[in-house]
């Protein structure tokens, strides 16, 4: 009986003790990704003059940051770019452009099994992969892992890549609405 006690009293302990170490680690991994994303924050902000792009804070998402790329693109009317520190220990870039007005989705498009495999083509070819959201609209895209600390010349390598997404999208044009490129 004795045994029986100590043995549930045993089990007990180590239980709470797991529940410990797992909230002790949700506290740290937490507090490491709000310093990833002020770090991020101050990445953005030192980049943003050089870029032409004012990022700000998403007030849906306060792990994302959100700009928008203007400028004298041939193909598109600017990219909307999105960045989020995820809970994994990564830093996701997704690079929407605009085009006539709206984005590219795969439903509307003209030609949608062209238009995959054109993305599926610039995955295998391109700085950056290409893909589809779940409401099927195209973005280029670029993750980077924080397993080495925080990696501001790399974040700064796929923010001055950014604007050759109007070059890739000029590809995709006969695939969306059938038209050549500009350029």
């Amino acid at each position: 009986m004795k045994r029986a006690r100590y043995l549930i009293t045993a089990i007990a302990c180590l239980g709470l003790q797991a529940a410990l170490i797992a909230a002790d680690t949700s506290d740290a991994a937490k507090a490491a990704r709000e310093a990833t994303r002020d770090k991020l924050r101050e990445t953005l902000d030192a980049a943003s003059a050089t870029l032409k792009v004012t990022f700000r804070q998403s007030d849906k998402q306060p792990f994302n940051f959100v700009g928008v790329m203007q400028g004298d693109f041939a193909n598109v009317d600017s990219l909307e770019i999105v960045i989020g520190v995820t809970a994994v220990e990564t830093i996701g870039f997704r690079v929407y452009p605009h085009y006539k007005g709206a984005y590219i989705n795969i439903d509307k498009a003209r030609d949608s099994q062209g238009l995959m495999r054109q993305l599926l083509t610039f995955c295998g070819t391109n700085f950056l992969f290409w893909g589809v959201d779940d409401t099927n609209d195209v973005f280029s895209g670029y993750t980077i892992t924080l397993e080495s600390g925080f990696p501001k010349e790399a974040i700064l390598v796929v923010l001055n890549s950014i604007h050759n997404t109007d070059g890739f999208v000029a590809k995709l044009r006969p695939f969306v609405d059938n038209e050549l490129p500009t350029k």
